[in-house]
C-alpha cells in the first residue's frame, strides 16, 4: 500500500509540472501578456488541487504512524497556508 500512495503522489507531481510546462509554452506561443495572465489565473486553480491531493495521499499514507493530534496540526498549517494566499 505504501509503495501506491508514494507512487500517486509522484504521479501527481509529474501531471502537474507537466500542466506548468504547457502553460508556460503556452504563453510562450501567444505572446501575449493578457492571454498569460489568463492561463496564470487557471494555474492558480489547479495548483492549490494538486496540493490539497498530494498532502491527502500522505496523510493517509502516515495515518498508522501519526497520531490524531499530529494530523490536526498538520491540516492546520494547510488551512493557514491557504488563509495566508486568500489576504494577498
Amino acid at each position: 500500500m505504501k509503495l501506491s500512495i508514494v507512487l500517486g503522489m509522484g504521479l501527481l507531481r509529474i501531471i502537474s509540472g507537466l500542466i506548468e510546462l504547457s502553460a508556460a509554452f503556452l504563453m510562450l506561443y501567444f505572446n501575449r501578456v493578457e492571454t498569460a495572465f489568463k492561463i496564470n489565473a487557471c494555474l492558480a486553480l489547479i495548483g492549490p488541487l494538486i496540493l490539497i491531493s498530494v498532502t491527502s495521499l500522505g496523510l493517509i499514507g502516515l495515518a498508522d504512524k501519526v497520531s490524531l493530534r499530529q494530523i490536526i496540526v498538520i491540516l492546520c498549517g494547510v488551512a493557514l497556508i491557504f488563509i495566508g494566499l486568500n489576504k494577498i
